[in-house]
């Protein structure tokens, strides 16, 4: 699950709009009419807010913005004197004043304010944000990171016909599972981002949409739709994994061809299933714009379960590897080394942690919100572990992998051999080259300088260049 906290009061604040106020900032002006005192008009950074009389409260209905209900209004109230109200009344230490969202969300979007915002103070609060903004950049780093590494382990497991066989062929999938899932993920933070700026430049235009998927209907639920199935998928394939690893080390039985007619339909067949009945229970019971905020709702359980179960069988299938292992070691005969084999086999069995997909049991573990540091731990650790799951397998399990660094040594030793014998091939071909030019650069008739004449001047004659072959003199 990734944690996206609701902005409040003020729903989704754009981060510049305190820079805009800084060349720009809002005028207050005591407006005297002859009907009396006004609050001047202003913006709010969410709705353009118009002059009101003093000593009254005026309301505009609810921006179109994730988690409120458009039929509901939000609040403002001027005070006797012409000023905007803070959060607290007599408070006029912000000049643009204080608007009451809290009645604008969703029961269930209320229910995550209050869980995350209520009882705390506005520096925890900011804390909060703080860490949820840290969180993503850490997240987006990690994501492009993961997506790279698992383009490079399909491509490695793909190109080379020695590294195909039954364990590669189900990492492949894993890793296309992967990639899907992190491309869909990292298309959703984008949306997310360019529907925050547009909605910060267009936020006093209730009826305006930002033209991005957050803010098209249909198109904005078939996204997460799809961020959750290929959730799914990426969980079913680690259990696949963790099948095939199990019966190979475990079960003596496993040696004929796995049937992967059942890998894929359970690998890419269930989770179509499973998601669909979530989507049909999400388009009948919740209605507001892009299901936010569905990972609060307790529909969300129908994809959950699955994925824990996968979670706690991949564990048993762990701990039996372990005991197989420990078994296996013990009736060896050099009792010397036997605890360092299995200190050895424990660690090689807790590097399967991420490949089977045990450490998302962190993510599902729900927010610790009544502690901003114990939010801090979980929001870090377990964001970490999502977002760089994809870079850690590639590293374990194909980078650091015995077979494919032997594969690219040959490959490097092949090279190294090919441009030896290229060299070589080059250096002879120069000398060649070299003893062509000196014969060519020399005429066949050559013009010896003879000495002669009483002045001293040279007298050049032809005398040709004599062998012999077979007693015969053949110029050269």
């Amino acid at each position: 699950m990734t944690l996206s906290l609701p902005d409040s009061p003020a729903v989704n604040v754009p981060d510049n709009s305190e820079k805009k106020y800084e060349n720009n900032p809002p005028m207050i002006v005591l407006y005297m009419t002859s009907n009396g005192i006004y609050c001047n008009a202003t913006w709010d950074t969410i709705l353009c807010w118009p002059a009101a009389r003093a000593g009254t409260t005026v309301r505009l209905s609810c921006p179109p913005l994730p988690g409120l209900d458009t039929t509901k209004y939000g609040y403002r109230t001027c005070s006797p004197d012409g000023r905007w109200e803070g959060k607290i009344q007599g408070d006029y230490s912000n000049l643009r004043g204080y608007t009451n969202y809290t009645n604008c969300y969703t029961p269930e979007a209320y229910e995550v304010y209050k869980k995350f915002f209520l009882t705390k103070t506005p520096a925890e609060i900011q804390t909060m944000r703080d860490i949820v903004s840290g969180t993503r950049t850490m997240e987006i780093v990690g994501l492009w990171l993961s997506l790279v590494t698992c383009l490079l382990s399909l491509f490695i497991f793909s190109y080379f016909r020695s590294l195909r066989c039954h364990r590669t062929r189900i990492h492949r999938n894993l890793f296309v599972a992967l990639i899907v899932q992190i491309s869909v993920r990292l298309i959703v933070y984008v949306d997310q981002f360019v529907a925050r700026l547009k909605g910060g430049e267009v936020g006093g235009a209730i009826s305006g949409g930002t033209g991005a998927i957050y803010d098209t209907p249909v198109l904005c639920e078939t996204l997460y739709s799809l961020l959750e199935y290929t959730k799914t998928v990426t969980f079913m394939w680690m259990l696949i994994e963790g099948v095939y690893l199990h019966n190979m080390i475990a079960v003596s039985v496993f040696s004929k061809k796995p049937n992967y007619v059942v890998f894929y339909a359970a690998g890419w067949g269930f989770p179509v299933l499973v998601t669909l009945a979530w989507v049909v229970i999400m388009a009948i019971k919740y209605k507001t714009k892009c299901w936010f905020p569905y990972y609060f709702l307790p529909y969300i359980w129908i994809l959950e379960v699955p994925r824990i179960a996968v979670i706690l069988v991949n564990l048993l299938f762990l701990l039996n590897i372990i005991r197989v292992l420990v078994l296996k070691l013990q009736d060896s005969h050099n009792n010397e080394a036997q605890v360092v084999k299995v200190r050895k086999a424990i660690k090689a069995a807790l590097l399967l942690l991420p490949l089977l997909g045990i450490t998302n049991f962190v993510v599902m573990i729900e927010a610790p919100t009544d502690d901003v540091l114990k939010f801090g731990v979980w929001s870090y650790s377990s964001h970490f572990l999502v977002s760089f799951q994809g870079s850690i397998i590639s590293v374990l399990y194909c980078f650091l992998n015995g077979e494919v660094q032997m594969v690219f040594s040959k490959r490097w030793e092949r090279f190294l051999q090919t441009r030896m014998v290229h060299s070589s091939s080059l250096r002879r071909m120069s000398r060649s080259l070299s003893m062509f030019t000196s014969f060519t650069e020399v005429p066949q008739n050559q013009y010896i300088c003879c000495g002669g004449g009483s002045s001293g001047s040279g007298v050049f004659t032809q005398r040709p260049v004599m062998t012999r072959s077979r007693n015969s003199q053949v110029p050269l």
